[in-house]
């Protein structure tokens, strides 16, 4: 029997148009050994560790009709040199060139008829560097079958990864039309129920399938329930979305993060206010700044709603990621003027969504499956495409990694930064890691909604700072 796709994730094949291709990405800087770092070697990381991971070298095939969810076959004719890629920036390199080929190249679709990935090398980084960009589609990550791509590039231990076991594999042959169909036809009987779900939805109702899977998966509080209830706030950050993207990187330092959690957090609550309260704050400084620039009316009622996924797990962590993300939506408080005062309402909005939940602490969830953020950012986005946009401005997803190195071979990983894809009607979305004392975001925005986006990211490096210059509370 082939593997067939479940419904939630066919829903981001059904989904997809040419203004929002549904994958995710990466976007990870090196710094390379003395004797240098190539393509060959990339392509024999990944090589040698692919064969962990099946759906890597397997394709989606459409069942005939439509009378059943796709499903995952192996790709007879695999080619690893089309799925990893080099490119270099012109002279000299610089962090913009960087940004403005990622823009370029992350709202490509995928290509339908190979497996649904895709890395570039590139070469040519100012200061001796290089950066390895990833795409793998919401489709393959569920956390159990398959994690992110950039899994399979770095370690948490310097070499050259020969010792890694390498699989022979040889290509399943693809079933025919009438073995689909046939399929099909004994998986309605065995799972009925996957049927009404098809009749009753179709391609139509992907969302409400989605929303389905995201409400089993997290089980909202009522909290949520109720915030969710009211339609987002008008705001610019939902606009009509074209094919076209700005991408702009923030790297900070997460000593400042924690420098403002002990300073600000000192009081009835201290133990309340999390390092994700203070970015969340962060960003709602960003914002403040960002819409008065813009001349946009800003009262002390404003509010920019985010929808924050946060993962969770039951009394078996081993479960891995599939069905462990919830979702949070709170209102940034961007009316309010004061930094600390915007701290702690974030902070109270979250607790109170929280304690129904078991949110996973910093250290456990890096260390749930080594390089967790990539794989933790996708199932966020996920959730966040099952749910409708009238709910939230702006999706924020933010995943604690390892605070040690990691290294492709032998090459440092400096940096990492997540791109989150963009919902229909959803100008910007952010992506937040952080890793080896920093906070790295990726702020992924539509080209013509958004031609500020790097005022907004100046604005969140000076809200940073106000928040850690700031007065005590």
């Amino acid at each position: 029997m082939s593997d067939r796709l479940t419904s939630l994730d066919a829903s981001f094949l059904y989904l997809e148009e040419g203004t929002t291709a549904m994958h995710v990405g990466s976007v990870m800087v090196f710094q390379p050994p003395a004797e240098g770092f190539d393509y060959d070697q990339l392509v024999g990381i990944i090589g040698r560790r692919i064969g962990a991971i099946p759906r890597f070298r397997q394709k989606v095939r459409d069942v005939p009709g439509r009378i059943a969810n796709p499903v995952w076959v192996d790709d007879e004719h695999f080619d690893i040199g089309y799925h990893v890629r080099r490119t270099g920036l012109p002279r000299p390199g610089t962090e913009r060139q960087l940004q403005d080929f990622v823009a370029r190249v992350q709202p490509r679709r995928l290509d339908r008829s190979r497996p649904l990935w895709e890395v570039y090398l590139v070469e040519g980084l100012e200061r001796n560097r290089f950066a390895v960009v990833t795409k793998t589609h919401q489709a393959i990550i569920d956390g159990v079958h398959a994690l992110d791509i950039a899994h399979l590039i770095v370690d948490s231990t310097s070499g050259t990864g020969a010792e890694d076991d390498v699989e022979t594999w040889e290509a399943r042959r693809s079933p025919g039309s009438v073995e689909l169909v046939a399929e099909a036809v004994v998986d309605a009987v065995r799972r009925p129920a996957q049927v009404v779900d098809l009749v009753r939805g179709g391609v139509q109702d992907a969302l409400a399938v989605g929303m389905r899977a995201a409400e089993s998966a997290g089980s909202l509080v009522s909290t949520v329930a109720r915030t969710a209830a009211r339609p987002a706030p008008e705001s610019p950050l939902n606009a009509e979305i074209g094919t076209a993207r700005r991408w702009v990187d923030v790297a900070t330092d997460l000593a400042d993060y924690r420098r403002v959690r002990t300073r600000l957090g000192r009081g009835a609550y201290t133990e309340d206010v999390s390092i994700n309260d203070v970015v969340l704050a962060t960003i709602a400084g960003g914002f403040r700044t960002w819409l008065l620039n813009r001349g946009e009316a800003v009262g002390t009622a404003t509010v920019v709603r985010a929808m924050v996924p946060v993962s969770i797990y039951g009394d078996d962590p081993s479960g891995m990621y599939a069905n462990q993300v919830m979702a949070c939506v709170v209102n940034l408080p961007v009316g309010e003027p004061g930094a600390s005062m915007r701290l702690h309402q974030i902070a109270f909005a979250m607790r109170q969504q929280m304690e129904a939940g078991q949110a996973v602490g910093a250290t456990a969830l890096a260390n749930l499956a080594g390089f967790a953020p990539p794989t933790l950012h996708a199932l966020g986005a996920r959730l966040g495409s099952a749910m409708s946009r009238r709910i939230y401005n702006v999706m924020i997803t933010n995943v604690p990694g390892p605070q040690s190195p990691l290294y492709a071979g032998e090459a440092e990983m400096l940096s990492t930064y997540p791109v989150m894809p963009l919902a229909k009607g959803q100008a910007l979305s952010i992506g937040i890691t952080s890793y080896n004392g920093g906070v790295y975001y990726g702020l992924n925005a539509d080209r013509d909604a958004m031609p500020d986006v790097d005022v907004l990211a100046q604005s969140i490096v000076d809200s940073l700072a106000e928040l850690v210059s700031g007065p005590e509370t």
